[in-house]
């Protein structure tokens, strides 16, 4: 049997994470989940990738908003409300993607700035905002946020009890940043759960997703390694792409929670089309 075992949520794209006992899905991936973003002085969008530190800014949901704590300084903290106050929209760039976004406060910009030391504006994605997937895996024009480009990951903890198998050293989940983790089954099985139920809600594995070095940064000191990248390419790669965990689509609404079975309704390998 399969069941749900952790949920997460990254409300600003490539800060950390927050763990759920529950969440609702939205049109666009879960609630809160990649609706803020960092950008630079020309609207592009900034990650881990680029900006380590990003790992070491930590946020938790409260009814007036989100409060980001930088793990490095004590009794800094930065209160983001849930709806902006600066009026209008911007232009912004994701992965080549232009959609419109508001920028939410001086304070949040001048925050981030001084806690990463680059020139940086906070964003958020309004309801008004819609940004599509890739269309060669959309099944019905569905939208995401500000996530790299699908509204869901699903990764099974047999997937990683396998890595960490292969490594000196094991690597925790977070690493990897997926939405819905499962217990149950074996190895890498999230390639082959073309359709699945969870609590009445039907969701797709669309497409594999091909992993970059942000997962050899750590989510607790913001340094950087070899793993996992080196050893998962060495049974991981296909079409030169490292592979581990897949992209989901969905049809329904309602809550996923920790604990829900997951059923499997059509089974076959998700595939990985050509760029």
């Amino acid at each position: 049997m399969l069941t749900v075992s952790e949920l997460f949520i990254y409300p600003i794209k490539s800060l950390g994470g927050i763990a759920l006992n529950s969440a609702t899905l939205t049109d666009r991936g879960f609630e809160h989940d990649r609706r803020w973003m960092l950008v630079d002085d020309n609207n592009q969008f900034i990650t881990q990738r680029e900006v380590n530190a990003m790992a070491l800014l930590k946020p938790a949901l409260t009814e007036q908003g989100l409060l980001i704590r930088d793990s490095r300084t004590a009794g800094e903290e930065l209160l983001v409300p849930f709806e902006p106050t600066v009026a209008g929209t911007t232009m912004v760039d994701v992965w080549g993607n232009h959609c419109r976004a508001r920028r939410v406060s001086d304070e949040a910009d001048a925050w981030f700035s001084k806690h990463l030391s680059i020139s940086c504006k906070l964003m958020y994605m309004p309801d008004s905002t819609n940004r599509f997937v890739d269309g060669r895996y959309a099944h019905n024009k569905e939208i995401t946020s500000f996530s790299d480009g699908y509204p869901l990951l699903l990764i099974g903890q047999a997937s990683l009890d396998d890595l960490n198998n292969r490594l000196t050293d094991p690597l925790p989940m977070n690493r990897f940043r997926p939405n819905i983790v499962f217990t149950g089954g074996t190895a890498f099985q999230e390639d082959t759960m073309k359709q699945f139920e969870i609590n009445g809600i039907t969701f797709y594995c669309v497409k594999p997703c091909a992993r970059c070095v942000m997962t050899t940064i750590d989510q607790q000191a913001g340094t950087k390694a070899k793993e996992p990248l080196k050893t998962l390419s060495t049974y991981r790669m296909k079409n030169n792409k490292i592979l581990f965990g897949q992209n989901l689509l969905y049809n329904g609404i309602g809550k996923v929670s920790v604990g829900n079975t997951i059923s499997i309704y059509e089974k076959g390998a998700v595939e990985l089309l050509p760029d």
